[in-house]
């Protein structure tokens, strides 16, 4: 049996081939010019491709809330058969995120990626096929196991190919991708709505963004980071300089990666989340992870028609606020990707976060009169809603990927990053589950004043566990994970 030493020196003097492999294949790249300019498209359009993965979860997430009075009427389902057939995306996604690390551990970013898109196609068409119920909920559970798996890929794959002063708003394009899938399910819902079967090709139009997805993935490149943890020197090389586009700039990342590589983790398996140096990072990661749920933006995506419409707004008016939270939503992750990489993560959502909060006792004191809104209050109503949408969307649900995607070092990444995503999945079926009944139990006042009080909450969790990582790589955020300096400070 080898002993520690001889391990050691063995796990050294593969280290030192794998330097000179990589150093090797820098050298080869000196003679090539300056593709700055090429190379930053190239990064773009690798996270343009990628983010569709965002667009599936947001359309599959909310073509439900169209498609389930026509499934409904379909299959006579009982009020505990929509609550299962809604939730089996979640509950899907809960595993999907989970398992899908170690797949993208051991054959790649990239080819998961394209295994979730493959799964979206045959899923919506099951689901669109489907004859009976339990099919439908079979489908919609296979459907939220791609979703979850999107959610933890996606964001990890454009973190590694970003260079760090885009890094923010690149991963980014992910939560602007889902505002977007939603905000087209909410209109594909309106104008197919109809017949008793228009719910199937409703799912069915998922598989068209999946087809994208899975063809634009073929001409993108494996991360170079996951490249080299698999000695792979030659093409993480090359294909880091396509995506940087100069030797200079290559040697300089590729020099922190291989030191990163040195002193990583070694193994790379769950055991290895328990190291006490990581902690502040999973601390940080899961806490934005389940406040960016259980802050409240899904009762305003799924709810705020049911409860408006329960407070004595008309039926079309309550409709109309989905539309517009779509569009909210969309306009304001837009504005927080333009913003993310020049004010930063962790001071976008201290700003932000407050008036998030007052928005919502704001809206909730619009509700303390029994009659119904009119006038004034209804404007105060709206405005509230909308303050909310563009405060909280663009704090905490712009950061919520980004944050998990850049603080794990490398050989946990992807595990991390699941366990990331299944939180924010988890915290989705819990808010999903409880808010009709809280509406019940406290009224309509006493949640919109829980949940406010939720983003202060997490305003305050933000302010002390979580740092600023902008313009920082993401070898010097292990780096300071590692020499115990990674905590709050502004810069």
């Amino acid at each position: 049996m080898a002993t520690a030493s001889t391990m050691d020196r063995v796990d050294t003097g593969s280290r030192s081939e794998t330097h000179q492999r990589a150093f090797a294949a820098m050298s080869e790249l000196e003679q090539l010019g300056d593709h700055r300019d090429s190379a930053r498209r190239y990064v773009l359009i690798a996270a343009v491709v990628a983010a569709v993965g965002g667009l599936l979860f947001g359309y599959d997430t909310g073509i439900i809330a169209s498609a389930l009075i026509f499934v409904t009427q379909t299959f006579s389902l009982s009020t505990a058969g929509q609550e299962w057939v809604a939730a089996a995306l979640n509950i899907g996604a809960i595993f999907g995120a989970v398992f899908s690390g170690p797949v993208s551990d051991k054959w790649g970013r990239r080819p998961a990626i394209m295994l979730a898109a493959a799964i979206f196609m045959v899923a919506s068409l099951g689901c669109a096929e489907a004859p009976s119920v339990s099919i439908l909920f079979f489908a919609r559970l296979w459907l939220g196991v791609a979703i979850g798996g999107t959610t933890q890929i996606v964001p990890v794959y454009v973190a590694e190919l970003a260079p760090s002063d885009r890094r923010g708003g690149l991963v980014s394009l992910f939560q602007l991708a889902f505002s977007l899938g939603l905000l087209l399910a909410f209109f594909v819902g309106y104008e197919l709505s109809g017949s008793s079967e228009c719910w199937r090709p409703m799912f069915l139009l998922g598989a068209v963004p999946a087809l994208f997805l899975a063809l634009g993935m073929l001409l993108l490149p494996e991360s170079p980071r996951w490249l080299l943890h698999h000695q792979q020197e030659q093409h993480a090389v090359s294909t880091l300089y396509k995506l940087r586009g100069h030797h200079e700039t290559v040697r300089h990342e590729l020099k922190a990666v291989l030191a990163s590589e040195d002193t990583e983790v070694r193994g790379g398996g769950w055991a290895e989340l328990k190291r006490p140096w990581l902690r502040p990072a999973l601390i940080a990661a899961l806490g934005i992870a389940a406040l960016s749920q259980l802050s409240g933006p899904n009762v305003i995506v799924y709810y705020a028609p049911i409860i408006f419409s329960q407070a004595g707004l008309a039926h079309s008016a309550a409709l109309l606020t989905s539309v517009s939270v779509g569009v909210t939503s969309t306009l304001t992750t837009a504005m927080g990707i333009a913003l993310i990489d020049k004010v930063g993560r962790r001071r976008m959502m201290l700003v932000m976060l407050p008036f998030a909060a007052l928005s919502l006792f704001l809206l909730g004191a619009v509700f303390l009169s029994s009659t119904p809104p009119s006038g004034f209050r209804m404007a105060l109503m709206v405005a509230s809603l909308l303050g909310y949408i563009f405060f909280n969307f663009g704090s905490l649900s712009v950061a919520v990927w980004l944050v998990a995607a850049e603080v794990f070092p490398l050989a946990i990444r992807s595990k991390a990053m699941g366990m990331a995503s299944a939180t924010v999945w988890f915290s989705d079926t819990i808010v999903s589950l409880v808010t009709l009944s809280l509406v019940e139990m406290m009224g309509t006042t006493g949640t919109f004043w829980l949940f406010g009080a939720v983003n202060v909450i997490s305003y305050l969790f933000v302010w002390k566990y979580v740092p600023e990582t902008v313009g920082t790589s993401l070898e010097e955020i292990e780096a300071s994970l590692r020499s115990g300096t990674f905590h709050p400070s502004e810069k």
